[in-house]
């Protein structure tokens, strides 16, 4: 959901930058153009979707990768298990 997010933002991004120049060209804060602004807060929400993916993985595919590995037969690499 976080990747989706983080690229739901990038696109908007793009698409009030080639839609909506005079937009993004507003000065805010001291002025900042919004368009930089809006391009300096992607980098947060960037890693905020790497975390909040690293933790999804951690709680939820590692566990169950595994209880697969577990159930796996290991083999030499050549595709006969051993035994």
């Amino acid at each position: 959901m976080a990747t989706v997010v983080a690229l739901g933002y990038f696109a908007v991004f793009l698409t009030l930058t080639v839609e909506a120049p005079a937009l993004m060209a507003r000065p805010v804060l001291g002025g900042l153009p919004t368009g930089l602004l809006l391009a300096l807060v992607q980098v947060p929400v960037t890693w905020l979707a790497v975390v909040l993916f690293e933790y999804t993985a951690r709680r939820y595919v590692d566990p169950l990768a595994r209880r697969v590995g577990r159930y796996a037969r290991p083999d030499d690499g050549d595709g006969k298990p051993r035994g």
